[in-house]
């Protein structure tokens, strides 16, 4: 795979495992869905699938660019992707809305 698509994949799996992460909360679901909570089920599935999303996202980075400088792509690339969908959650938390799968 070419390295700008394999860059773009971990960006995005990333972004999308933060993003799933949050929405595992009571107050962000509420906040950018507006519905009930899913049950507890539902709940353990978004956090496992976005802590997986981030995994695959530190696999993504090892095998564009190696351990030594894959590994701090990894970190920057969550840390960046950690902030956007913060300041979605502080500025448009409905832009999430289309990523709650048990709506």
């Amino acid at each position: 795979m070419a390295e700008p698509v394999l860059l773009a994949t971990l960006l995005g799996a990333s972004w999308l495992g933060w993003a799933w992460l949050a929405l595992s909360q009571a107050r962000h679901w509420r906040q950018a869905v507006g519905l009930r909570l899913p049950g507890c089920r539902q709940m353990l599935w978004l956090r496992a699938a976005g802590a997986a999303l981030l995994g695959t996202a530190l696999v993504l980075a090892l095998l564009r660019d190696g351990p030594s400088f894959g590994a701090l792509l990894w970190a920057i690339a969550i840390s960046f992707t950690a902030m956007a969908v913060v300041f979605i959650l502080a500025w448009q938390p409905g832009w999430l809305r289309w990523l709650a799968p048990f709506r």
